[in-house]
């Protein structure tokens, strides 16, 4: 009986061994500090965040034309995350951000919950200045952004 109760002593022993196996992706090769580095690589700097930026600051200037006011909410919160993910990975960025997120972002937000295209338009124009003032810091003033023109998007808000 006591070996019994051995053996079951060290089955437990091993079963709460840590039996760490390492997982191999499709793709993701090798130790985990390169499967890291591969990760890390994919994500990019902050090229991709001003690349989600664009369509949202598109998709925020239509929502204020349609005067969908909650649309218009959410494409600025949207904008505010997706520069705050491209600072994790680049923040020798942050303080060109800095005016950004805590001045054009509330202001436009502001803006939003007044409810009012003709404010809001005023107001456009203020946050594309903005977002080239960053532009300028960053030494990327060949980025310019303009007031769209056309809608890209198939979104659009009708009050019907």
């Amino acid at each position: 009986m006591k070996s019994f109760f051995y053996i079951l002593f060290i089955l437990f022993l091993t079963a709460c061994k840590n039996n760490k196996q390492e997982a191999q992706g499709e793709w993701i090769k090798g130790t985990e500090k390169e499967k890291i580095k591969t990760i890390e690589n994919q994500f990019r700097g902050f090229d991709n965040a001003m690349v989600e930026t664009g369509y949202r600051y598109q998709e925020l200037y239509w929502a204020g034309q349609d005067e969908n006011w909650e649309y218009a909410t959410y494409q600025l919160d949207k904008i505010k995350t997706a520069i705050d993910n491209g600072l994790q990975r680049r923040p020798k960025r942050a303080a060109s951000a800095q005016s950004f997120l805590n001045t054009a972002i509330p202001a436009m937000k502001e803006s939003i919950n007044k409810k009012d295209t003709a404010a809001f338009n005023r107001d456009f124009i203020i946050f594309q200045s903005a977002c080239q003032s960053c532009h300028i810091a960053e030494k990327v003033a060949f980025i310019q952004q303009k007031i769209p023109d056309k809608r890209l998007s198939p979104i659009k808000f009708s009050k019907e």
